[in-house]
């Protein structure tokens, strides 16, 4: 059997909110950044890694020490998948843009990522963590749009193949 991390970090509480979420649908640990090891990582087959998105685009701040844990791991063989959190209304030229970081990281340290999330049905101008047309994770906004969260978990979820 494999086995799944989900690694947050969160300043107000709703991106840990939505990871342990992530978590108990997955039967997955739920690690904060802040606590994050390579051995964690090595340990683990599928990763999932959450940030929200604060400023211009920038990462929480717990993962500016936790995305070179990322970096420096060999992550070849690994499958992840990312989540952000993001203010699509007030932060709609950066929603969810720390997402971007995330998955450089991931790619950057050997991971396959998967779980890409088309831009339809989302109200935004502009975001680093749109790749190819699609986002390279699974972006909410539960500022705006809370009552689309759990409908966007169930969608996402079965698509990671974990």
């Amino acid at each position: 059997m494999s086995k799944t991390i989900v690694v947050y970090g969160s300043t107000t509480g709703t991106c840990e909110s939505i990871a342990q979420t992530l978590g108990d649908q997955l039967g997955a640990e739920v690690i904060n950044v802040s606590d994050l090891t390579a051995n964690q990582l090595a340990e683990a087959d599928n990763i999932v890694l959450g940030t929200s998105t604060w400023g211009a685009g920038e990462l929480q701040d717990d993962w500016y020490d936790g995305v070179n844990v990322v970096k420096s791991a060999n992550l070849s063989g690994k499958r992840v998948a990312l989540f952000g959190c993001g203010d699509s209304a007030s932060y709609s030229d950066t929603f969810c843009g720390g997402m971007k970081e995330l998955y450089d990281a991931a790619v950057a340290a050997g991971a396959t990522v998967v779980g890409a999330v088309p831009t339809d049905g989302y109200t935004f101008d502009d975001s680093d963590a749109v790749v190819d047309g699609q986002f390279v994770g699974l972006a909410l906004d539960d500022v705006n749009e809370d009552d689309k969260t759990s409908e966007r978990i169930s969608a996402w979820l079965p698509a990671l193949g974990f």
